[in-house]
């Protein structure tokens, strides 16, 4: 059975390790996007309209891709003053109770953001005239991610060997099986 959990949180941490890079790339584009938008209105006055809208994008996409980040290293809401005090047996319980109702939330946000987005095509984005279905798919793709988060480190918490410690950063430690 810790093979499962095992297997589990490898694949999290590999899954997470592709979303973190991505996140960095979105940061990177975004600095460099304010950078120009900063220079074009006070240094060098060119007609660049675009940087304003772009980096909004940008930062909602960044920001919501980074949720399932945060899932993967149990950065997310717990309650630790209550948890860690709880018996072993009653801490797996709880951690996978927290787990499963996350995963319902994001589920039920990946489906409406499916509709969201499909929606966001009929629309046009003011600077670019691309439809904003295109930003718009930064919710259910997000939410998608955190769906699958959630899974590996449900499984993970069912599977340990020892139920969680913690609901935070303690569990996403090398070792913290």
């Amino acid at each position: 059975m810790t093979s499962i959990a095992a297997r589990a949180k490898e694949w999290s941490q590999k899954i997470n390790w592709l979303v973190e890079r991505v996140c960095v790339a979105l940061l990177v584009v975004l600095v460099l996007d304010v950078w120009l938008g900063v220079l074009v209105r006070y240094v060098i006055p060119l007609p660049l309209t675009f940087t304003e809208e772009l980096a909004r994008y940008l930062m909602i996409w960044m920001a919501l891709l980074a949720v399932s980040s945060g899932i993967a290293h149990r950065e997310h809401i717990g309650v630790e003053f209550i948890f860690g005090r709880l018996p072993a047996p009653v801490r797996r319980w709880l951690a996978v109770a927290f787990d499963v109702i996350a995963f319902a939330f994001f589920l039920a946000l990946l489906i409406y953001g499916i509709g969201f987005a499909a929606k966001g095509f009929s629309r046009l984005t003011m600077i670019y005239a691309i439809p904003k279905g295109y930003p718009f798919m930064g919710v259910p793709l997000a939410a998608g991610m955190a769906c699958l988060q959630l899974a590996l480190i449900g499984i993970h918490d069912f599977f340990a060997e020892r139920a969680p410690e913690a609901t935070g950063a303690t569990l996403a430690m090398p070792g913290g099986e």
